[in-house]
């Protein structure tokens, strides 16, 4: 990485105040759709597989390009390439916000994603250089991580408060001022930063992660939402693993790899992207449909539902902050995995709700995720960033975040698949009701509530007892899957943590141990110290080794090749 000035501690806190607020917005668009799904279906009147499209669209082409972004940040320039995406980013809110139809909303959703690409890998890989110090560079970490976990715990609540007096359009139009704000902080107060030895950009292994990514999340997609039967899962499943494995081949054999694979071997490393992509998996995949179980089953309106999700935007600002206390304390094994089980315990309590249940069980299952998720990322990142070299931030960063994006979109198509599944095959269309009437409410419980209020009450009753009722065992389903995943990931990060332990966030050498030397047990000390004298008689001495002595130059006095003093 390019030099970088010295920098007094106002500016180095004043440049994260600005990062801060560049991921904030990023994670919020992650979830601020969510409570916004029901008024999308009543207005632009999706489809299911187009519903889902628009919830994960923007996370799936996010994770793809994050890796080929965080190289290209580490070649042209983080904070170029922060403020680059910030525009970018802008112009996709604006063109998402008046979408006329589902299919444009699609493709705004994916523009967004590509700028959001540039933006979250530079945030993370500017800390790195701001902040060289271990102590102050944990703390920065965690205040970003915090901000990157109540973002997206705060979508729901942003959005329940715009979508209580305007269209579903105004959660994307909040992105503008912030933004407009971001461009004018961030080109004053921000340094730039930069690989001093790039190397050439490889368009190919861009194109390979690219397509290995994308190729592969949508036959899980598609695999859960309609079974492996069909022949494009199987087919786009083996195309997109192909294309990793040329990816990685190709990383191997380049002198300048975009993605230097050889991080993995660090047990840190794989330890902190697997832990950050499972939990997104169980976490985003949850609130994905509680979201819709808030509303549609429980009645609430959107205000009262993005205030129902709250615990979990609270826990996630403190478990970020509290982090590298955490770690400290217990180790960042020891962290990661209890983190882990919590939430697997929090996500799994799900599996007992009910239509009525009390609110109380869900405060405190969120509450919980969003603790442990924020002691999760905040320690992953971390991890991250302590085993990648300093010139190298960027791509690492986009490891970290590839991994929190691929998560976030799994979640929402396994999760979300597995919820429709189980949702189509367990809803009772009345028997007066028409082939269309059963066709449109088997695609979603959104659809089943529209198409309910056009029916009759001995019709409309009915179905939406079964929709109901069908949405929530899906629900059920969901936590427990959720629970098990994040219980292997917990199980995983404990093994691949292992031995020595790693680095906590305030730095290796702080609390290392000194090493005590080996003591010979009292009844071994007489018969260990008769057998080294045996061995010293009879070995034949060998003169002390000389010390070394210093360099001889040429021109310094009493070298025998240096002839007179001068």
């Amino acid at each position: 990485m390019s030099g970088t000035p010295a920098l007094t501690a106002r500016q180095r806190w004043t440049g994260l105040a600005v990062l801060v607020l560049a991921v904030t917005v990023v994670a919020l668009d992650a979830t601020v759709l969510s409570l916004a799904l029901p008024s999308i279906s009543e207005t632009l009147r999706p489809s299911g597989t187009q519903l889902l499209w628009i919830g994960d669209s923007y996370s799936f082409v996010l994770a793809g390009l994050l890796v080929s972004m965080g190289a290209l940040s580490d070649r042209i320039g983080r904070k170029k390439l922060l403020l680059t995406g910030a525009t970018a980013f802008g112009a996709a809110s604006l063109l998402a916000a008046y979408a006329p139809g589902p299919g444009w909303l699609i493709l705004a959703r994916a523009l967004l994603g590509v700028a959001g690409a540039t933006i979250m890998p530079s945030t993370l890989s500017l800390i790195r250089g701001l902040f060289p110090d271990d102590r102050e560079r944990a703390t920065a970490i965690g205040v970003w991580g915090a901000a990157a976990t109540a973002g997206a715990a705060l979508g729901p609540v942003v959005g329940g408060l715009l979508l209580e007096h305007f269209w579903w359009g105004s959660v994307f139009l909040l992105n503008i001022p912030v933004l407009a704000l971001l461009l004018v902080s961030g080109a004053w107060l921000l340094p730039e930063s930069r690989d001093p030895k790039p190397g050439r950009w490889d368009v190919l292994s861009v194109a390979l992660s690219m397509a290995g990514v994308i190729g592969v999340v949508y036959a899980v997609k598609e695999g859960a939402a309609h079974g492996p039967a069909r022949w494009d899962v199987p087919v786009t499943f083996l195309l997109g693993a192909a294309a990793l494995a040329l990816f990685v081949r190709r990383q191997l054999r380049l002198e300048t790899p975009l993605l230097d694979v050889r991080l993995f071997r660090d047990r840190r490393f794989t330890a902190a992207v697997t832990a950050s992509l499972i939990s997104l998996v169980g976490l985003s995949g949850v609130i994905f449909v509680v979201s819709q179980y808030l509303q549609l089953v429980r009645g609430y309106d959107p205000l009262q539902a993005g205030l129902a999700e709250l615990p979990a935007f609270a826990g996630s600002v403190a478990g970020g902050l509290l982090t590298a206390r955490i770690a400290r304390r217990f180790g960042a094994r020891r962290a990661l995995t209890v983190s882990l089980l919590a939430m697997g315990l929090a996500t799994g309590g799900l599996g007992w709700m009910e239509q009525d249940t009390t609110y109380l069980l869900l405060a405190v299952s969120f509450l919980v995720t969003g603790t442990a998720e924020g002691v999760v990322y905040t320690l992953g990142a971390d991890l991250v960033l302590t085993a990648a070299p300093a010139d190298k931030a960027g791509a690492a960063s986009a490891v970290s975040e590839t991994a929190y994006e691929l998560g976030t979109a799994l979640g929402i198509a396994l999760v979300g698949s597995v919820v429709g599944s189980i949702y189509t095959n367990g809803l009772s269309v009345p028997a007066g009701a028409s082939p269309e009437v059963a066709a449109r409410a088997g695609e979603s419980l959104g659809a089943a509530v529209e198409t309910a209020r056009g029916l009759p009450p001995e019709l409309a009753q009915p179905l939406l007892a079964s929709a109901k009722d069908s949405f929530v065992h899906g629900l059920n389903s969901a936590g427990l899957l959720a629970g098990v995943l994040l219980a292997g990931a917990a199980a995983l990060a404990w093994w691949l943590l292992r031995g020595r332990s790693a680095p906590t966030p305030a730095g290796p050498a702080e609390h290392a141990r000194p090493e005590q030397p080996q003591r010979v047990p009292a009844w071994k000390e007489g018969r260990t110290a008769v057998l080294a004298r045996a061995a010293s008689a009879t070995r034949p001495r060998r003169a002390a080794p000389a010390p070394p002595r210093p360099p001889c130059r040429p021109w310094s006095a009493g070298c025998p090749s240096a002839g007179p003093a001068r």
